[in-house]
């Protein structure tokens, strides 16, 4: 074979092949592997370079050819393929964030080329969500109160409502007409009409010079005394005879329930007892069994305070005497002393069932909610300070309210329609 045609032998993949297995043939000839099997026996050890060679001449042909094919696979798509347009913007929907455009420097398969920095993944942020603000703590009062001051005709009671009489009052006494709970023998404060001064106050006109006395300490009560009436001290109201025993369990009854609840329950107290529809005698309850009391739908706590405060009745430590004739101070520890009694009760008490007109409850957030809007601070937001909601401080509330005296209760009670009325709308 000349040297020209050795040349062409070497230039195709094809010859090359066939080059290897004319190779592989010669080896596998038996006499070349004896020949082969005798060197090695003289520790003769074959090295075959040409294998090697031609196996690294063929991987690099295989390599170029798969480059072109790339190459041209690449060239065709930069050709053809285009990017998509973007979505038609729907005027009815949500709005949606246009995608940013696609840089020139950006290769064909969205990545960016080397030496630029792609943009980093934006989250979208989360919307603010509002806490559920925590209702305003309700206060009992005046509602529930109201038990303790209108026994004579609530609960189907059959005690018909007086006409107004005349007596003489005084604002830092009992005012009320009260009833010994065992005999239903009126109880009044005993007053000579000789002793009595001309210009002292008597039930039919004392809610008026209370209100004067409101007036003339500051005159921006006058548009909610002129709006609302305060019926409690009435000439009408100051003749309602008051039986202390059943004012009193009344009031037990209407701790933490609502108004119609705690009536609903002194309705099934009264029937417990034949009693001709009225409210049981201390003596009728104190024999009555904790058992008795509770299937009237008393829990076991308060079934024990109605009959203890009936114990208290039967054994004279309590009697509508005391209640009339002893001060205010002797009435609030002679009173607390009763187990289901507490400050506000006693107050309440104080307050609706004796009539008595020089009354004010610090802890009352009622009070306090229509004195803060009376002297015009904002209550939409209720402050919580030491553990207790509160919208005035009690030594506040406390200087503000001794220039009422000796008619705090009556302020105390427009404080309370105050905090139900828009008092910029009054003035």
């Amino acid at each position: 074979m000349s040297p020209r045609g050795h040349g062409n032998f070497l230039k195709g993949p094809f010859y090359i092949t066939k080059l290897i297995r004319s190779i592989e043939r010669t080896i596998a000839n038996p006499v070349v592997q004896r020949l082969i099997s005798s060197y090695n026996g003289r520790g003769y050890r074959p090295h075959l370079p040409t294998f090697a060679i031609l196996n690294r001449h063929r991987i690099a042909n295989m390599a170029t050819r798969r480059s072109a094919r790339l190459s041209a696979i690449s060239t065709a798509s930069k050709s053809v393929i285009e990017p998509p347009p973007p979505p038609a913007s729907n005027s009815k929907g949500r709005k949606r964030k246009t995608a940013p455009a696609v840089s020139e420097k950006e290769g064909t398969n969205g990545a960016l080329e080397e030496g630029t920095a792609a943009a980093a993944p934006t989250t979208p942020k989360r919307r603010r969500v509002q806490k559920p603000v925590a209702p305003v703590p309700t206060t009992p009062t005046p509602s529930n109160a109201q038990l303790m001051s209108e026994p004579v005709t609530a609960h189907e009671t059959p005690k018909p409502k007086p006409a107004a009489v005349r007596r003489l009052a005084d604002p830092n006494v009992t005012n009320a007409m009260l009833l010994s709970p065992e005999t239903s023998r009126v109880v009044t404060r005993a007053v000579s009409p000789s002793k009595a001064s001309v210009d002292q106050p008597t039930t039919t006109n004392i809610l008026e010079e209370a209100c004067k006395h409101l007036i003339s300490v500051d005159e921006r009560l006058k548009p909610l005394i002129e709006k609302h009436r305060c019926s409690i001290f009435s000439a009408e109201g100051l003749s309602e005879k008051i039986d202390p025993f059943e004012s009193l369990a009344s009031g037990i009854i209407s701790q933490q329930v609502s108004g119609a609840a705690a009536k609903a329950i002194k309705q099934r107290f009264i029937d417990l007892f034949d009693n001709d529809g009225k409210f049981p005698h201390p003596s009728q309850v104190a024999a009555c069994t904790i058992e008795q009391l509770r299937s009237a739908g008393f829990s076991q706590r308060k079934a024990e305070y109605v009959k203890g405060l009936a114990e208290k009745f039967t054994s004279g430590e309590l009697s509508a005497q005391l209640l009339v004739d002893a001060p205010y101070e002797v009435v609030v520890e002679k009173l607390i002393a009763v187990r289901g009694l507490g400050l506000w009760s006693v107050e309440m008490f104080a307050c609706f069932g004796l009539k008595r007109m020089d009354v004010f409850s610090l802890g009352d957030l009622g009070v306090q909610r229509g004195m803060a809007a009376f002297v015009g601070r904002d209550v939409a937001k209720l402050k919580n300070k030491g553990g207790k909601w509160k919208y005035m401080s009690e030594n506040e509330m406390r200087e503000i309210s001794a220039k009422f005296a000796p008619y705090r209760s009556v302020f105390m009670w427009y404080m309370w329609k105050a905090a139900e009325t828009d008092v910029v709308a009054l003035e």
